[in-house]
């Protein structure tokens, strides 16, 4: 089966799923679709072991067909981000940049240590020899916090204006930052050159400077063209030429486009949505880019569930993931917390947000996206035949699994916390 059909079928289960979530569960979309791939996984993995019938290979080579690397971070990554960036509201964004900027690189800097630093002096406790190198790449790819999940889950859940703008604003632009330490770490690991501190800042100025000067010259651009036509269908077509060829561009420039998406998506929303659109575009353009997020984040979501049937899970992998999940929230926590002893020497907060903010660190496709660019063959267990690959992944798919379907599903409760501490001042 080729891929394009491939994803069809799993564009058409994805909104199945939703669609009885819709009639009979009532859980957040997202959350529902990644629960009802994992419970279908699940069923072909025991169906198979019983010898009811025998899926699992078949439905393996399925999913193998499709590059979840390519899929997500050359594909729909592009989509997600603008249509993300299409709702931040700039006054909002410019009340809490320092906030922002803290979190985004100094927070994620701390924890890519922490995790990696900590990991590795378990695994010398428990007796595996798994290299400080390859613990500090899982904390690169694991403390960025995912964009994608956070704006499907937590954005729509209502919470506070400064809380709701930290956790967007940190997860939409710590991508930059992120890819240049998971980027260096990755050289470091399996490249034949060691980077110099030169290289590392060419490497950010390039990469996460560039993609935003970018990102300001491409919506810069399209304003001008949304702005030359009254056109309402054209309107909204123009838009879609950024997230595509846009995005597509960045890659050939070597620049960030993920962060191009959410400087472009930010231009779009605040200044062209109100200057630039006819009317009937401002009135349906959030619609339509809403219509084009859900589609494409309930495919995302349901091959999140589905990768569990790619998986050959040992007994070392089992103990790695339950102490992955505890030492991201660990290091999570130690991040946001020591960021808010600066914060508050200069404002007060809501008492809930250095709450809200570690629970609602998600992590989601693109953390499972890096893991899934490590290369195989670096033998970690030689009698078990178990690669530095297949501990990273697992250990992340443990991380991404729980906090979508256990903290996405449970932060709820901490934001209306919050929302009602709002109300009582």
């Amino acid at each position: 089966m080729s891929v394009y059909n491939t994803l069809c079928f799993l564009a058409a289960a994805a909104m199945f799923i939703a669609f009885l979530n819709s009639k009979i569960g009532k859980m957040q979309t997202t959350i529902a679709i990644t629960a009802g791939a994992m419970m279908l996984s699940l069923g072909i993995i025991i169906a198979g072991q019983n010898g009811w019938f025998h899926l699992t290979e078949l439905a393996s080579e399925t999913l193998s067909t499709i590059n979840f690397e390519d899929f997500l971070l050359k594909g729909i990554l592009g989509f997600l981000l603008f249509a993300g960036g299409l709702g931040i509201k700039l006054p909002h964004l410019k009340d809490q940049k320092w906030e922002i900027t803290a979190l985004a690189l100094g927070a994620t800097l701390f924890s890519t240590f922490f995790i990696g630093c900590a990991l590795w002096f378990i695994c010398q406790m428990i007796g595996m020899q798994f290299d400080l190198i390859y613990c500090l790449l899982f904390g690169s790819l694991i403390s960025p916090t995912d964009p994608i999940a956070v704006l499907a889950i937590v954005k729509k859940l209502d919470a506070p204006k400064r809380i709701s703008t930290q956790i967007e604003g940190e997860s939409l632009f710590n991508d930059g930052f992120g890819l240049v330490i998971f980027v260096t770490l990755f050289t470091i690991a399996f490249g034949s050159e060691t980077p110099t501190v030169l290289g590392v800042v060419e490497l950010f100025a390039q990469e996460a400077i560039g993609g935003i000067v970018y990102g300001f010259a491409l919506g810069l651009t399209f304003h001008y063209f949304i702005s030359a036509t009254n056109d309402h269908s054209m309107e909204l077509l123009l838009t879609i030429c950024i997230p595509t060829a846009g995005y597509a561009l960045a890659e050939v420039l070597h620049v960030s486009g993920p962060l191009a998406m959410v400087v472009s998506g930010i231009m779009i929303g605040n200044w062209t949505r109100y200057i630039g659109f006819s009317k009937e575009s401002e009135e349906h353009l959030d619609h339509f880019w809403e219509l084009v997020d859900e589609f494409l984040n309930g495919i995302l979501f349901l091959l999140i569930g589905l990768s569990m049937l790619l998986f050959k899970l040992h007994q070392e992998d089992w103990v790695l993931m339950v102490i992955a999940i505890p030492l991201v929230l660990i290091s999570r926590y130690l991040s946001v917390f020591l960021s808010y002893v600066g914060f508050k020497r200069y404002r007060s907060y809501n008492s809930w947000s250095v709450k809200i903010l570690t629970w609602g660190g998600l992590r989601g496709g693109l953390a499972l996206a890096m893991a899934m660019a490590i290369p195989a063959g670096i033998i970690v267990v030689p009698e078990k035949d178990i690669d530095v690959r297949e501990i990273i992944l697992v250990m992340t798919y443990s991380v991404v699994v729980f906090s979508i379907l256990i903290q996405g599903s449970t932060i709820t409760r901490l934001i209306e916390k919050a929302k009602q501490e709002e109300r009582e001042r």
